[in-house]
C-alpha cells in the first residue's frame, strides 16, 4: 500500500502530457497553479512535473468547473476532501443537480 502511494504521489508527467491525459489547456493548469488548488513539483530546469495524484486533481477540477461550480467553491471541496480519493467528491448532493441548459436561459435575455 505504501509503495502505491509513492508511485502515485512521484512527478514524472510534464505539462504536454498532463494536457493530454486531462484535456485541459496549460494556460488553465497554470491558472488553476495560480489560485492553488495544485501544486505541481518542478524540475531542476524549473519545468512543472505532475504525479497521478496531480492528475487525478487536475481532473476532478475539471469535472467541477465543466458542472459550474465556482472556483471558491472548488477550491473548498478540493480542501475539504483532499485526503479522499475524488471519486468521494462526486458524491455531493449539488454535484448531481442539472444546470440549465442554453433554451432555458434564452428566456431571460
Amino acid at each position: 500500500m505504501n509503495n502505491d502511494k509513492n508511485r502515485r504521489s512521484t512527478p514524472v508527467f510534464p505539462m504536454s502530457s498532463a494536457m493530454k491525459l486531462t484535456g485541459l489547456t496549460a494556460r488553465q493548469i497554470r491558472y488553476y497553479e495560480t489560485k492553488g488548488l495544485i501544486v505541481p513539483s518542478r524540475s531542476e530546469g524549473n519545468h512543472r512535473q505532475f504525479s497521478m495524484n496531480d492528475l487525478e486533481k487536475l481532473l476532478t477540477i475539471r469535472e467541477l468547473m465543466e458542472k459550474g461550480f465556482t472556483m471558491k467553491r472548488t477550491g473548498e471541496l478540493l480542501i475539504k476532501d483532499e485526503n479522499h480519493p475524488a471519486e468521494g467528491i462526486l458524491n455531493y448532493k449539488e454535484l448531481n443537480r442539472t444546470l440549465p441548459n442554453r433554451g432555458d436561459l434564452s428566456r431571460f435575455f
